[in-house]
This record gives C-alpha cells, structure tokens and sequence, in this order.
C-alpha cells in the first residue's frame, strides 16, 4: 500500500470517527478533506514544500523558535514544539529533509490564536529539521539537526 493511500486512509478514519462522536458536522468534515494541500504532502525537498505551499522562498528568521532533542533515541516519536513571535502568524509547519515526503505537519493559526504548536513526528534518519512560518504572507524558516538512533519511517 503507497503511504499517499495510508494517509487518506487515517484521514478518513479520524474524519468518520469525529462525525460519529458528535465532534464535528459532516460538512466540517468534507470541507477540512478539501482543504488538504495534497501537493505540499508529496513533496521532496524543502524549496518544493515553500513553493507547494504558495511561498517562493523562506528567510531564516530568530522570530521562528524550533525546539526539538539534539538526540532522538526513537525516531518514531520525536517531539518538536515550533513558536512564532512574527506577528500576523497565519501558518506553522515541520519540514523533514530525508523523510520519505518532506512535510511532516501543518497547521493553520487563526487570528487571535497563540502560534505555537508541539507534536511528535517520525524521522527515518538523522536529518534536519525546518520550523516553516508564514506571517504576513512571508515565510521563515528556522532549522536544527536532529540525530536518530533507530530510525522511525522504516518498514
């Protein structure tokens, strides 16, 4: 099964289930399918991620902070917190540069939102990690490398 399957697959599940619970409408649902940017999901590198996701290229900015371990011992669950201090912040995302697809996450701010978020990804090897912002429709970006010691993409 190719992962762009799994993923929709997940999707769906997590969809079906919310509707089910009463968390979220059916047209909540079938408009959050719609606005997944399939293409920013499929990329290969860092440029083409900023480009899939309307940007032309990122500035490296001290207002984005990337906090994640220097060391992973698992690279299935590696956590990484990313807080924008750019005002206007509309979008966060983790890019992983060696991962298979190179977006791990994105998540949009709302107005009013604080734009911090914190998650865990999986890396399948020691790469770098991109905290991507786009505030006031301009994109930052900070970095860190991230050593994995058991890789976490692996089949």
């Amino acid at each position: 099964m190719n992962q762009q399957r799994r993923d929709m697959l997940r999707f769906s599940a997590v969809m079906g289930l919310a509707v089910a619970a009463g968390l979220i409408k059916p047209e909540e649902a079938r408009a959050a399918e719609a606005h997944w940017n399939k293409a920013a999901f499929s990329t290969r590198s860092v440029a083409d991620t900023v480009k899939a996701l309307g940007g032309t290229a990122a500035s490296p900015s001290d207002l984005v902070v990337l906090t994640a371990p220097d060391i992973a011992e698992n690279g299935a669950v590696v956590p990484v917190a990313v807080t924008s201090k750019a005002p206007n912040t509309q979008m966060i995302a983790i890019l992983i540069e060696k991962n298979p697809n190179t977006l791990a996450a994105s998540f949009d701010i709302p107005d009013g939102t604080e734009p911090a978020v914190t998650t865990r990804v999986k890396m399948g090897q020691t790469s770098k990690v991109y905290a991507l912002v786009k505030a006031d429709n301009k994109y930052l970006v900070a970095e860190k490398e991230i050593k994995v010691t058991l890789g976490g993409c692996g089949g």
